[in-house]
C-alpha cells in the first residue's frame, strides 16, 4: 500500500498484491461512491491465477486526497496515467466498474490505450449515464439531481435507498453495512461532484478509439445502468464480447459471484 503523487499536492492511494515477477498486472477502477476495497472477492482469486491486482481509489473517495477541483472524466482519467506510468504498467489488463467504466473508457480514448491489452467494462456507467434526447437508456436527469440533493442534506440515507438498488441478490445485513460503510468513506464533496460527471459526460464520440478486446460484464437487472447502456457499448466497441447475467443487478460483481468470477477469469485468460 503506498501513494502516488498525480499532481501538485494531490496523491492517490494504491494498493498492490501479488507483484511479483510474472505476474500479469489488472489496474482496477471502482464505483461510484466507493472505493478499491469493493474488489475483494475477485482479489481472493486472482493471484492464484497468475494475476497482480492493484487498486487505486479515486481522488475524493476511500483513502486518497480529497481536492474540491478535479472530478470530471479528463482529470480522473489522467489520475489514472499518472498511475500507469509511475508503476511502469505496460502491458497492463485495465478494470472499471460502473463510473470506474466510464473513466477507463476516457483514458482508452485520451492515452490512445497505454499500456492496455486488455480492457474489462464491468456494470459500466457508459456510453452515457443520464438520458438525453438521443439516448433513452440512462437515469433522468430529475433522479440524479436528486441524488445529489440527498447528498448536501442526508448522504447515509441516501446511501442507503442508493443500496437498495445495487444488488438484485439477497443480501445479508452485515454485507449491506460494510458496503455502505464504503460509501461513507468518500469525501461528501468529492461523493457530490462525481454524480455531476456522471450526469453530464458523454463518452459516445471516445468508443471507437478502443482497439483491444473488450468484456462486458451486465446484470440483466440493473437498475441504475440499464441493459441496455451494455448493449450501446457491445455496438459501439469493435472488438467487444457482451457477458449478461441473467440474475444480476448493478451489483454482479457479487450478485452472481461464482458465475461472474468463472466468466471474468475466462475473459481474462483467453
Amino acid at each position: 500500500m503506498y501513494y502516488i503523487e498525480v499532481e501538485q499536492g494531490v496523491k492517490i492511494f494504491v494498493e498492490d498484491v501479488n507483484p511479483g515477477p510474472g505476474s500479469m498486472p489488472i489496474l482496477f477502477i471502482h464505483g461510484w461512491p466507493v472505493n478499491h476495497k469493493m474488489f475483494e472477492y475477485q482479489w481472493n482469486i486472482l493471484p492464484k491465477y497468475g494475476f497482480r491486482c492493484i487498486g487505486l481509489d479515486l481522488r475524493g473517495f476511500g483513502q486518497s486526497d480529497r481536492p474540491w477541483t478535479g472530478y470530471d472524466y479528463d482529470r480522473l482519467a489522467a489520475d489514472v496515467h499518472a498511475v500507469v506510468a509511475a508503476l511502469g504498467l505496460n502491458p497492463f489488463i485495465l478494470t472499471g466498474f460502473s463510473i470506474g467504466g466510464a473513466i477507463a473508457i476516457r483514458y482508452m480514448a485520451r492515452y490512445a490505450g497505454y499500456g492496455v491489452c486488455k480492457l474489462a467494462l464491468i456494470s459500466a456507467a457508459a456510453p452515457r449515464f443520464s438520458k438525453s434526447p438521443n439516448y433513452p437508456y440512462g437515469l433522468p436527469v430529475e433522479d440524479i439531481n436528486m441524488l445529489i440533493n440527498q447528498t448536501y442534506t442526508n448522504r447515509p440515507q441516501m446511501l442507503a435507498e442508493f443500496g437498495e438498488k445495487f444488488f438484485y441478490s439477497k443480501i445479508t445485513p452485515a454485507f449491506r453495512d460494510w458496503f455502505q460503510d464504503l460509501g461513507l468513506e468518500a469525501s461528501g464533496h468529492g461523493t457530490i461532484q462525481g454524480l455531476v460527471s456522471l450526469r453530464d459526460e458523454d463518452l459516445r464520440s471516445d468508443l471507437k478509439r478502443i482497439v483491444v478486446p473488450t468484456g462486458l460484464f451486465h446484470g440483466a437487472h440493473d437498475q441504475i445502468v440499464p441493459f441496455a447502456s451494455a448493449e450501446a457499448l457491445h455496438r459501439g466497441i469493435p472488438q467487444s464480447e457482451l457477458y449478461r447475467f441473467e440474475r444480476g443487478g448493478h451489483g454482479v460483481f457479487y450478485d452472481e459471484l461464482e458465475a461472474f468470477n468463472e466468466a471474468y477469469v475466462h475473459f481474462l485468460r483467453k
